[in-house]
């Protein structure tokens, strides 16, 4: 399993539960958009694009601030 300081980037490409997984503390993210389903099973099939469309939010906006999140918040390990 590849550790928190592998996700260097986000794109709208990634699976929303291997994002989830390789960095919890970009849920907080996903909420903000009322993007919850970073713990259901659609998590570990669905990209951010195809979360995002569910629940009718443009995909660069979220993953916009996924990345800035990173940036704001690197990884210490």
């Amino acid at each position: 399993m590849e550790t928190q300081e592998e996700l260097k980037e986000v794109t709208k490409d990634l699976i929303i539960g291997e994002v989830i997984m390789k960095r919890p503390d970009l849920a907080e993210v996903f909420f903000k958009y009322g993007i919850h389903c970073v713990g259901c099973g659609a998590a570990f099939y669905d990209t951010i694009e195809q979360g995002c469309s569910i629940h009718g939010i443009e995909p660069e906006t979220v993953v916009k601030d996924l990345n800035a999140f990173l940036t704001e918040n690197p990884t210490t390990n």
